[in-house]
Parts: structure tokens; C-alpha cells; sequence
């Protein structure tokens, strides 16, 4: 199947952004980190976002998460329009359809492994399906580890559990920021062979931001910022 064009439509698109600026400070100090992005991310797509400190890379993945809002422009995330939610809307979108990594890999240390995977799914008040739990813990390879806590694993284990913990609720869209800028090389190419498995088996849809050009060529996509504005976006 080819693979989706880059100018996907946003009715076809898991996430999209039109016409996207934020604006911190006023006056003389002003700095604008986005100035009208508009772009949209098919579903079961792996897409890095990369760029040179201070592109804007981190404030659009933080925007389309729902996690900041923007100046102007609008996000429409799995048919929910973001502008028209309110602190709380925001929270449970969040909670209900969006899976997050991150670099410092944001687990409880007073929780085991497995608690840690079923966080959301404790704190969204959902059963586990046991199936897929399974499954998720065979694919990322920590059925000896599930008992310890992260204290006890290595660093390489510990986003293998944040990547297990994105992925339980089967969400609608992963937003991964910079997933393997704490990792060494050999970890770094696991994680992200753990997350690339998540796209072609599971049908997940992963939108990752990062500095390295070779964790961004493990995705189908990458979309490059300079200035706050998209530079190129290229399909694989």
C-alpha cells in the first residue's frame, strides 16, 4: 500500500493543526516559536519532528497534546477541536486519547513496573483487557522485570515500561519527546524498534520529536521546523 501523502486531509488525519502561532512575552520581547503551521498526521504513521534548538519543535508537539495551548490556530485531535475544551476537557482527552514518552521517562518510583503500565488505565478508572496487557509486556520484553521498580531497572528498562505505559490504552495518537536522548546507542535502537513494532503491528500512531537523525529515520515521515515555520516534511 502506498504509503499516505503528506498532505493528508484533516478529515483523514488523527491529528491536524491549521494555521499555528504562539507567541510568548509582548511588546519588543516578543518571541514567536511557531508562525503558522499548518500540518496533519494520518493515522498508523510514525512521524519525527526535528529541528535546531529553539525551531518550535517542542512547542507544537506540546500544543498538539493539548499540553499548551496556542496564540492562534486551531488543533483537532481525533474529531475533538482543542480550542473548545476547557483545563478539565483538556485533562481527560489527554487521559482518554493520548499516550505520552518522554526523555527523563516520568515514572512512579514507589510503583512496580506493572503498576506503572496500568497507571492510565487505574487512573482513567478502566479495566486492563488481560490480553493485550500480555501481549504489551511480551512485545517489550519485561515479563521478569514486572515486580521491580524502576530504581531496579536500567534506563533502557525503564522506557520500556514508559513505552508499555503509553501504549495500554490503546490511545489514539503517542507523542514521544526526544524517547532516547537518555539512552546509549544499542538501547536507543531497541526503543525505537519497540516503537517502530507499535506502528506496523498495532496500527498505532506515533508522533515523535527529537535531534537525532537516525531516531528520526527509523519513522515513515519527517517534518523538519526552522524558525517556527515547517521547512520540508518527507515521506519515506
Amino acid at each position: 500500500m502506498p504509503a499516505p501523502s503528506s498532505t493528508a486531509t484533516t478529515t483523514s488525519a488523527i491529528v491536524a493543526a491549521t494555521d499555528l502561532t504562539r507567541r510568548y512575552g509582548e511588546g519588543e520581547a516578543a518571541v514567536d516559536a511557531l508562525r503558522g503551521v499548518t500540518i496533519a498526521f494520518p493515522p498508523s504513521r510514525f512521524t519525527a519532528i526535528m529541528g535546531a534548538s529553539g525551531s518550535g519543535k517542542s512547542t507544537l508537539m506540546h500544543i498538539l497534546a493539548g499540553l499548551d495551548r496556542p496564540t492562534s490556530g486551531s488543533v483537532v485531535l481525533d474529531g475533538t477541536e482543542l480550542a473548545g475544551l476547557d483545563d478539565q476537557g483538556l485533562t481527560t482527552l489527554r487521559r482518554d486519547k493520548v499516550g505520552f514518552i518522554f526523555q527523563s521517562f516520568n515514572l512512579l518510583p514507589v510503583l512496580t513496573a506493572e503498576e506503572n503500565i496500568l497507571l492510565p488505565l487505574s487512573i482513567a478508572g478502566q479495566k486492563p483487557d488481560p490480553e493485550w496487557i500480555e501481549r504489551l509486556v511480551d512485545t517489550v520484553g519485561l515479563r521478569d522485570r514486572l515486580t521491580h521498580r524502576p530504581a531496579e531497572l536500567s534506563g533502557g528498562q525503564q522506557q520500556r515500561v514508559a513505552v508499555a505505559r503509553a501504549l495500554a490504552s490503546r490511545p489514539a495518537v503517542v507523542f514521544a519527546d526526544e524517547p532516547t536522548g537518555n539512552l546509549d546507542s544499542t538501547t536507543s535502537g531497541e526503543v525505537l524498534a519497540l516503537l517502530r513494532r507499535s506502528v506496523d503491528e498495532f496500527g498505532q500512531t506515533i508522533i515523535m520529536v527529537t535531534h537525532d537523525p537516525d531516531a528520526a529515520a527509523v519513522g515513515d515521515r519527517t517534518i523538519t521546523l526552522t524558525d517556527g515555520r515547517v521547512s520540508s516534511d518527507e515521506d519515506r
